[in-house]
């Protein structure tokens, strides 16, 4: 497979077939524009049929993992209802993709973590995050349902009274706060994050590979059976795009200052 087609996300081979991802806009703090969420929405479909990778472990260039949807590019999206279709589609993918992938995927939360950086980070199969990084689910504050991850994923890592209070609320929590209640794998001194998920991935890359593939295919159809909840969950959120809260969620978000919506008017 020829990964030079992409253009935000670079890759590294290492032994054993083990192939490090990075999201690689650190002066955007790796927020994800229409490039990098395309390429985001195909690069586990890519992996999946790379023959030379056994493990894909995806991490964030610089300080931060992910931090959430370019502003711009929610500005662009909102009202727009060709570019909201289109985003409904790649969000699919992107989940699905992720889900589907044969090879296992090891996250290496290094940093703040928000929108399509959570929907890596946590559906990956194992979860390795900073201890003081930031994770959240900040869709309710922008003025949008949570769809692109957050239904298919959360109530059964963490069970659904935590889901419906980092979601309904849209408040952030630790990386040790999302070991405690189940959301992450691991937690762990920022700079162990990268050397432990890169360690797990060896573990997986030189074990049997048909038994772990098959074992995370058999453990994701627990995630399949949601597929029409995050469907639900996804379109909700698109037509929250349609929507004038939206608009106010963007400008406060740059303009750093609490919303005042619309609707709560």
């Amino acid at each position: 497979m020829d990964f030079k087609s992409y253009k935000q996300l670079t890759f590294t081979r290492h032994d054993n077939g083990v192939l490090l991802i990075t999201m690689d806009r650190p002066e955007k703090y790796n927020a994800t524009d229409e490039e990098m969420h395309g390429e985001l929405a195909r690069v586990f479909r890519d992996v999946s049929d790379d023959k030379e990778t056994r493990v894909a472990v995806i991490t964030g260039a610089g300080k931060a993992f992910s931090a959430g949807g370019d502003l711009d590019m929610v500005s662009r999206l909102a009202g727009d209802h060709e570019r909201v279709d289109h985003m409904l589609r790649e969000m699919s993918d992107m989940v699905y993709n992720i889900i589907n992938c044969e090879k296992p995927i090891v996250s290496a939360i290094n940093g703040v973590s928000v929108g399509a950086g959570t929907v890596v980070g946590l559906l990956a199969d194992i979860s390795i995050m900073a201890e003081d990084a930031k994770l959240g689910d900040g869709h309710v504050k922008l003025g949008v349902a949570a769809g692109d991850h957050a239904a298919i994923i959360w109530p059964l890592l963490c069970g659904m009274a935590k889901s419906r209070y980092y979601l309904m609320t849209g408040e952030m929590l630790t990386g040790a706060e999302a070991e405690r209640i189940g959301l992450v794998s691991k937690a762990l001194p920022r700079d162990q994050v990268l050397e432990e998920a890169m360690r797990v991935a060896q573990v997986m890359a030189t074990g049997a590979q048909q038994a772990i593939r098959l074992t995370k295919r058999t453990l994701n159809s627990w995630v399949r059976q949601a597929a029409p909840i995050f469907d639900q969950s996804a379109a909700y959120e698109m037509l929250c795009f349609m929507a004038p809260d939206v608009v106010e969620g963007y400008t406060a978000l740059q303009e750093k200052r609490q919303p005042a919506f619309p609707s709560a008017r």
